[in-house]
């Protein structure tokens, strides 16, 4: 990665569901932007795969995440990524009490979501509660991966058309 590539970060627990449906999402969607995009789980067990319904909801899309292994976010992993998009307002609050010299680079994703009621609000684990729970997981992350693209067009420079 270069020094002025952005690196957006999706964090949630285990890296298996939420951030990497957002990853996959996130890199059909920013493609032309040179943005790099990964994830990270707050207390994940690495190398671990993501979660059948999330590679089902991303194929469907036409979204492979070919080669994905879960990891625990890490000083390494921080540093390296100049934008960190947390689904939860705990896994915000773990990293700013982890890491509170990078907190400026923190976010809640929902923050981005352009929809009444969502701003601030948790993209919700989806574990247990069957391919619609999963469906309404990749729709908070499709307003949401919107609105972050915005944002980081903005503060990154023009738009790519």
């Amino acid at each position: 990665m270069s020094e002025t590539e952005p690196h957006v970060l999706f964090v949630c627990t285990g890296n298996t569901c939420r951030s990497p449906m957002a990853e996959g999402l996130f890199r059909v969607a920013g493609a032309e932007g040179g943005f790099m995009v990964s994830s990270a789980g707050i207390a994940a067990y690495g190398g671990g795969g993501a979660s059948l319904e999330t590679l089902e909801i991303l194929a469907g899309r036409g979204i492979d995440l070919d080669g994905f292994g879960s990891r625990v976010v890490d000083d390494t992993i921080i540093e390296r990524s100049s934008h960190v998009f947390c689904m939860t307002r705990d896994h915000l609050d773990t990293l700013e009490t982890r890491y509170p010299e990078q907190r400026d680079k923190f976010h809640l994703a929902c923050d981005f979501a352009d929809i009444e009621g969502e701003v601030g609000r948790d993209v919700p684990d989806p574990i247990g509660g069957g391919r619609r729970a999963y469906e309404e997981v990749a729709a908070y992350l499709d307003l949401a991966i919107k609105g972050i693209l915005g944002f980081l067009r903005t503060e990154e420079g023009p738009p790519v058309e």
